[in-house]
């Protein structure tokens, strides 16, 4: 079965860390775009982080998260520190075979979607 299944989620104090993964089956991704995008409640699901021939963050997380990819476990990571009260919300993860540089972290570059896991910052 190809699927994308995100994992790492939780509840987290104001300056903590969580690390994302998203890990793929039935498919390999060497070659393929991934990105990580978040929803919050009653707002447009966004770019956070994405990783090509080039890698983008969005600025309200640039040096807080890190995005990774480890081809032999076939997963791709998101690395976020000092967690805020905004960063809350469902974090997906998002593949294509492609190679994109440029303003490519946008949902309509990317076709294959996980599930989702909840990440909440909160005291």
């Amino acid at each position: 079965q190809v699927q994308l299944v995100e994992s790492g989620g939780g509840l987290v104090q104001p300056g903590g860390s969580l690390r994302l993964a998203c890990a793929a089956s039935g498919f390999t991704l060497d070659g393929y775009a991934i990105g990580w995008f978040r929803q919050a409640p009653g707002k447009e699901r966004e770019g956070v982080s994405c990783i090509s021939s080039s890698t983008y963050y969005r600025d309200s997380v640039k040096g807080r998260f890190t995005i990774s990819r480890d081809n032999a476990k076939n997963t791709v990571y998101l690395q976020m520190n000092s967690l805020k009260p905004e960063d809350t919300a469902v974090y997906y993860c998002a593949a294509q075979r492609a190679s994109y540089s440029g303003a490519y972290c946008q949902r309509r570059f990317f076709g294959f979607w996980g599930q989702g896991t909840q990440v909440t910052v909160s005291s």
